[in-house]
């Protein structure tokens, strides 16, 4: 029999995961990938959408164009996981494997935040940034709030983007002057490990004259009041409230048993778990690493190394390297980047390089190499 393979989530992790293991092993094994969406949406493109830059449709890639050698895609729910036997049941049936991987990314906790609502005052979430579109031409003064309801959460600079692409957008519709901007992070810096991204960040937010709040939390959102309620007891006016959830693994992935401190545990090295032949990466692994789909696509490429091995009656030697590139919008059409290194050294480190312009043409074959590697685009 081939070698069954089923992986549970198709965002970066198990879209990487499945091309690397198509591309070197073909027909000659039995990969499942399974997502509940029919479609993969990258989490730049959630601020394109809620700013009026793309529309849905665009940017949406649909798993049906999804077609790789060995790989079965089914579009069901994940709904029981059984690490122990490597058994998985879904709205649809029931999956069993030789070689479990969850990649099923981290959900949003709203309940730890009254006031929050998917798909209302978030743009975390496809329909939260759709709406966000709808709603923000409606902001002509008052008290625009980014707050995040607690750390870590998926893509760190996302929130710093969204206040100076805010910026901008109020400055072109001339409303800016009767516009307040408020930036509340639990982290003590923008990009904590880079310092010199952080300081670019303040320096950027200090001449567009957007406060940032650093290690503070927003606890409640009071949308009859229009006020937000932080951890240490103060509260913000707030005309409109552009949040983001708490973060954690998703409730079948706590049911399972696999998660210690809400977080899977995990070698971050190998990104093995401690059931025999079940790995998780991406968002809901405690890897040490940022929740950013290149850190996923990264531990990704070394469970695939390290499959392809197994398979082949080699040596397992891929190490998570732990490193990757994050793109910054700074508005004005320019673009900086951070390379972020969390395992190298005794402590994570990060390279800044400047916005720009030229920069913003790295992002975009970022995403265009993705869509042709995985898609086919």
């Amino acid at each position: 029999m081939k070698p069954r393979i089923l992986i549970l989530g198709a965002g970066f992790g198990g879209l990487e995961l499945s091309t690397s293991l198509s591309e070197a092993l073909g027909d000659s094994i039995a990969v499942t990938l399974i997502d509940k969406s029919d479609a993969f949406v990258f989490g730049f493109a959630k601020l394109d959408l809620m700013f009026g830059r793309a529309t849905e449709a665009a940017v949406r890639l649909p798993y049906a164009d999804y077609a790789k050698s060995g790989v079965t895609m089914k579009r069901e729910t994940v709904t029981a996981i059984d690490p122990e036997r490597r058994r998985v049941t879904t709205d649809k049936g029931v999956h069993e494997a030789d070689i479990l991987v969850v990649a099923l990314g981290a959900d949003y906790d709203v309940s730890a935040t009254p006031g929050i609502t998917l798909g209302r005052n978030e743009f975390y979430s496809v329909p939260g940034a759709a709406h966000m579109a709808k709603v923000l031409p409606g902001l002509t003064r008052g008290h625009a709030v980014i707050g995040v309801c607690g750390a870590p959460y998926k893509c760190p600079p996302a929130p710093s983007e969204c206040a100076l692409m805010l910026h901008d957008y109020l400055t072109d519709r001339g409303v800016r002057d009767n516009c307040q901007i408020t930036y509340v992070n639990p982290m003590s810096s923008p990009v904590p490990p880079s310092p010199e991204t952080s300081k670019a960040l303040l320096a950027a937010f200090a001449e567009r004259d957007i406060a940032f709040i650093a290690s503070t939390r927003v606890v409640s959102v009071d949308e009859g009041r229009k006020v937000v309620t932080l951890d240490n007891g103060s509260e913000l006016p707030c005309d409109l409230f552009l949040g983001v959830p708490r973060n954690r693994a998703p409730d079948v992935v706590v049911e399972a048993g696999m998660t210690e401190g809400g977080w899977v545990t995990i070698d971050p090295r190998t990104l093995e778990t401690r059931f025999p032949g079940v790995y998780a990466l991406g968002d809901l692994a405690n890897t040490g690493a940022p929740k950013a789909g290149v850190f996923a696509e990264g531990a990704a490429r070394t469970v695939a190394a390290n499959l392809i091995a197994r398979l082949r009656h080699e040596e397992q030697t891929a190490k998570n390297p732990g490193a990757g590139s994050c793109y910054i919008e700074f508005g004005a059409n320019r673009i900086a980047r951070v390379d972020v290194d969390f395992f190298s050294g005794p402590k994570p480190t990060g390279a800044f390089y400047e916005p720009s312009e030229a920069l913003r043409v790295d992002k975009v074959n970022f995403g265009s190499s993705r869509k042709a590697r995985w898609f086919g685009h």
